[in-house]
């Protein structure tokens, strides 16, 4: 019997029309499918510090929908997902788009387990999941752009994964409360691009997304 249920679907649903977007059934069904690996994985590998399944739509796949049009505006085919842990956001937006490509990474092998199974039982063929410290990926070109979700202060992920993007590259922090004490620690070869408050629906307290650039 699954863990997902009908009123799973619902607020997935209504989360989506009030976030203004427009997702097929087939591809909703999907992403609740990805909710229901995270949620009977994370019994034994601790994927996430949530632990309640009525919690994870919200917190989890709506609050990586929140960024889906911005993601689209930043553009490019070839993405990283740092320190994907469960899988947010990047499995969710590899799901949405599956003519982008979307590298998964994280050090911890419990959680690139997970992750190429949801590869494999979701047939992701636009997913790639690496086990690797971030400082020590190389990958064969930069990404088009770089995403994280409470992955570190912006002053660690911009030096962590400077090597791994270049001055066209979009790097998209997700935070929390608005990081005002993490901005004043920025490289000076970074700039930011754009701020966005974003309303997740269901999530209490606030969520923001930082657009940040290389400079030459």
């Amino acid at each position: 019997m699954s863990l997902v249920t009908a009123r799973h679907a619902d607020e997935l649903a209504r989360g989506i029309e009030m976030l203004g977007l427009d997702i097929e059934a087939s591809t909703q069904h999907r992403l609740l499918d990805y909710l229901a690996l995270l949620a009977k994985w994370n019994k034994a590998y601790n994927l996430t510090a949530v632990r309640d399944i009525d919690e994870m739509v919200s917190r989890h796949l709506l609050d990586s929908l929140s960024i889906v049009s911005l993601f689209e505006t930043a553009g490019g085919k070839r993405w990283l997902d740092v320190g994907s842990g469960g899988g947010m956001p990047g499995v969710p937006l590899a799901i949405l788009f599956p003519g982008k490509s979307l590298t998964l990474l994280d050090s911890n092998g419990k959680k690139t387990r997970f992750l190429t199974q949801v590869k494999l039982e979701l047939k992701l063929d636009n997913l790639k999941v690496i086990h690797s410290r971030v400082e020590d990926f190389q990958p064969e070109m930069p990404f088009n752009g770089i995403v994280s979700r409470a992955f570190s202060s912006l002053e660690d992920f911009t030096n962590w994964t400077r090597h791994l993007g270049d001055t066209q590259t979009h790097w998209l922090a997700m935070k929390g409360v608005h990081p005002s004490d993490e901005l004043a620690a920025l490289p000076d070869d970074f700039r930011v691009e754009a701020e966005h408050a974003l309303a997740v629906p269901g999530c209490q307290g606030q969520r923001h997304l930082l657009i940040l650039r290389r400079i030459a």
